[in-house]
């Protein structure tokens, strides 16, 4: 588990690297502020397509409503609207033919006060509902690497 906070975080401080790179590829965007797609659907496929995706974010949501250091940041939320509209978010962000009509991360996040702790405990419960919807180690990176150019989004305190 070491291992792969330690991935998380590097995850995340490569997130500037990764948009000036995607920049720099002039890739398209959802919308502002919103990850840069991928030219594929290659991690869409290997994250099993739109089912499997809204099964391992309903997983998240569970682990994350019984996790102590964030549940409350979920108090008073529509839960299975955000299940929902992450499972979109993930969607899109893997290249796959889903829409996100949510608003933007940094809209989402922005009076939460969302630590990098918060945030660390966030990542570790998405990696835990991968693990048990075993999705390789690999697929998992490649997902959690497009998802770190959110960080400064959703992580403001």
């Amino acid at each position: 588990m070491k291992s792969r906070l330690l991935l998380a975080a590097a995850l995340v401080l490569a997130a500037p690297l990764a948009q000036a790179q995607a920049q720099a590829s002039q890739a398209r965007t959802v919308q502002p502020g919103v990850a840069p797609l991928p030219p594929d659907d290659l991690l869409y496929r290997e994250l099993g397509g739109k089912e499997a995706i809204q099964g391992f974010t309903n997983d998240f949501y569970d682990r994350v409503l019984k996790d102590a250091r964030i549940a409350h940041f979920f108090d008073g939320i529509n839960v299975n609207y955000l299940k929902r509209v992450l499972a979109d978010y993930f969607c899109v962000v893997a290249g796959g033919p889903c829409t996100y009509d949510g608003v933007s991360m940094a809209n989402a996040h922005a009076d939460l006060g969302i630590g990098k702790a918060d945030f660390n405990a966030l990542v570790e419960n998405l990696q835990l509902a991968m693990d048990a919807a075993k999705l390789p180690f690999a697929t998992q990176n490649r997902l959690l690497a497009r998802m770190a150019y959110l960080h400064r989004d959703i992580v403001t305190q």
